[in-house]
C-alpha cells in the first residue's frame, strides 16, 4: 500500500527542488523528507529521484508517481467538495484565467452558468498557465482557462495525462505599428522585415517567441520595453517607442493612431483552450465549459 503522506512529499520535492525547500514548504526537517523519500522507493522498488550537489530530479518512476500523488489531492479535494454540498447544499466552482482570455470569455459564461447553477459559489482567480494548470492537477482550481503557443502545456514536472484539455480559439499574434510607419499598409508581414526594429513586448512568452524565432532567422531583435498589459504595450507603441506583437484577442480597444498587420502564415499563434481533471460528478464545470465554447464560437467571428 503506498502512503498518501510519502507521495505528498514527493510532490513537494518536485515542486520545489530540493530536499531542504520542500522541508521548509512542509514545516518538516530535511531529514524527515529524506526518510519518506526513501520509504517510498523501498516501497515500490524503484527510485524516485535523483540526488546530486544541484538538488534532486525526478526519474522515470518519479514522474509517475508525481502525477499519481496529484491525481489523488484532486480527488480528495473534490470529494470535500461534493461532502461540502451535502452538507450547504452550496458548490465552490474555482475559474483561473489568464488576463485577456478571461476578458474576452469569462464574462458572457458565467452569465450563462449562475442562472443553470444558482447555488454555484464562485471564485475567479487570475495566473498565467504555467502557474495555473499545476493547481488544476492538485484540486485548488476546478477549470483553468489557459493557452500554449507551439509546445506541450507548462503543467510542470510529472505526467500531464490527467488533465483534460478542450480547445476553445486560435488566437494569432499581429504586428501593431504607428500609423506612420513604413510598413503599416502591407497586407501582411514577415518578422524578418521587422529585424531593425525596435519592439516593446506586452507578455514574456511573446517575448521568448521573438527571441527564438529571431534566432532561427539570424537576427537579435532590440526590445526596449516588456509589460505584463497588451493594452500599455500598444499605448506605448501609440507614443513611438517601437512596434509590438500582439494577439487578436487582446486588440481591443481600439487606440488611436496604431495599425495593425497580420503575419506572413505560418505566424505565431496562441492556442486558447480549458483545462480540468474531470468533470464527472461536477455539472457546473460541464456546463461552464459548454458555456466557453459557445462564447469562444461567437467571438471567433470578431477577431481581426
Amino acid at each position: 500500500m503506498i502512503d498518501v503522506q510519502r507521495l505528498r512529499v514527493l510532490r513537494a520535492v518536485a515542486e520545489h527542488g530540493s530536499f531542504n525547500r520542500a522541508a521548509t514548504a512542509l514545516h518538516l526537517t530535511p531529514s524527515a523528507v529524506s526518510q519518506h523519500v526513501a520509504a517510498l522507493e523501498r516501497s515500490l522498488g524503484a527510485q524516485v529521484v535523483a540526488r546530486s550537489t544541484r538538488g534532486v530530479t525526478l526519474t522515470p518512476a518519479g514522474q509517475i508517481m508525481v502525477g499519481a500523488a496529484e491525481s489523488v489531492a484532486a480527488e480528495l479535494e473534490h470529494a470535500q467538495q461534493r461532502v461540502d454540498q451535502l452538507n450547504t447544499g452550496r458548490v465552490q466552482l474555482t475559474v483561473a484565467t489568464f488576463t485577456s482570455g478571461g476578458r474576452l470569455l469569462l464574462p458572457g459564461a458565467l452569465a450563462r452558468l449562475m442562472p443553470a447553477h444558482p447555488r454555484t459559489v464562485l471564485h475567479v482567480r487570475e495566473g498565467e498557465p504555467e502557474d495555473t494548470l499545476p493547481l488544476v492537477r492538485q484540486g485548488a482550481v476546478d477549470v483553468a482557462l489557459a493557452y500554449h503557443f507551439d509546445g506541450p502545456l507548462p503543467v510542470g514536472p510529472g505526467s500531464t495525462s490527467s488533465l483534460e484539455w478542450t480547445p476553445l480559439l486560435e488566437d494569432p499574434l499581429h504586428v501593431v505599428l504607428p500609423q506612420g510607419h513604413r510598413l503599416a499598409r502591407r497586407g501582411a508581414l514577415d518578422l524578418t522585415e521587422l529585424a531593425a526594429e525596435p519592439w516593446v513586448l506586452g507578455c514574456l512568452k511573446t517575448e521568448s517567441y521573438l527571441r527564438r524565432f529571431a534566432e532561427r532567422a539570424g537576427f537579435a531583435p532590440e526590445v526596449r520595453g516588456t509589460t505584463t498589459d497588451y493594452f500599455f504595450a500598444r499605448s506605448l507603441v501609440a507614443a513611438g517607442m517601437g512596434i509590438s506583437l500582439i494577439p487578436s484577442i487582446a486588440l481591443t480597444p481600439a487606440i488611436p493612431g496604431l495599425c495593425t498587420v497580420p503575419v506572413t502564415p505560418p505566424g505565431p499563434i496562441r492556442h486558447i483552450g480549458v483545462a480540468t481533471i474531470s468533470n464527472r460528478d461536477r455539472p457546473h464545470v460541464a456546463t461552464l465549459i459548454e458555456a466557453l465554447r459557445a462564447q469562444a464560437m461567437r467571438q471567433h467571428h470578431t477577431l481581426p
